[in-house]
């Protein structure tokens, strides 16, 4: 009797502790018919399939995993189209329920998502690289148009901007990432975007982390960069 008790009393704590380190991803993606949705990671440069659901005729889905912390996750839609462009949205994922919704025409672009609080900074610190990256294409334009034309003058002044727009986006990225050292997605953005950053930058980020933090995936990878 007492071995049934505690062969149950294992499986209770076995369960709970499950259910404590379960990512829960549901929502709804309007306008689909069919087609199968996945709920992805990446693991040493491989892309892992974590759940899945086949949905047919019903645009409302739900999958779950087991995460240890948060971390990069990407929500995959095959459409059974063969046409893999626009069909994944990344996003910051941890412990708990998250919400995502869109809509099928413009999966990876209009999709709202609540529960992640990484996400919501990852999309706001996106919202203005993106607005770098821009800048950064008309000063290519100009620079190719003007090494067509020749135009030594123009090639140093556009040279000039790109660097110092390179440079700004650098302390942009080094600025967010202080300001939300509180945050993964603080490390993160070191490692993914600025790793060739200047060390002492990148130093003086890492010690602006609280220790959880310090601790996290992203928190240990910025840590090897600034020994390297």
């Amino acid at each position: 009797m007492k071995k049934i008790l505690l062969i149950s009393l294992s499986l209770s704590i076995l369960c709970c502790t499950s259910d404590q380190n379960k990512m829960i991803v549901s929502g709804n993606i309007d306008g689909l018919k069919k087609g199968t949705l996945y709920l992805q990671t990446n693991t040493d440069s491989t892309i892992v399939n974590l759940d899945s659901v086949n949905l047919k005729g019903e645009s409302k889905f739900k999958l779950s995993t087991i995460i240890n912390q948060p971390d990069i996750y990407y929500l995959y839609l095959d459409k059974v189209d063969n046409d893999t462009l626009n069909d994944i949205i990344t996003f910051f994922g941890n412990k708990g329920e998250i919400d995502i919704n869109t809509r099928l025409s413009t999966f990876d672009s209009s999709y709202e998502i609540t529960g992640s609080k990484n996400t919501d900074l990852l999309r706001e610190y996106f919202s203005i690289i993106r607005k770098y990256n821009l800048q950064n294409l008309d000063l290519l334009e100009i620079f190719y148009k003007a090494q067509i034309e020749n135009n030594q003058n123009r090639i140093d002044s556009v040279n000039s901007q790109i660097e110092n727009l390179i440079k700004r986006k650098y302390l942009y990225s080094l600025n967010f990432a202080i300001t939300n050292s509180a945050n993964e997605v603080s490390p993160y953005i070191a490692v993914s975007q600025i790793p060739d950053a200047n060390k002492d930058l990148l130093i003086k980020l890492y010690d602006t982390l609280p220790i959880n933090i310090k601790e996290s995936k992203y928190g240990k990878i910025l840590n090897n960069l600034t020994k390297d």
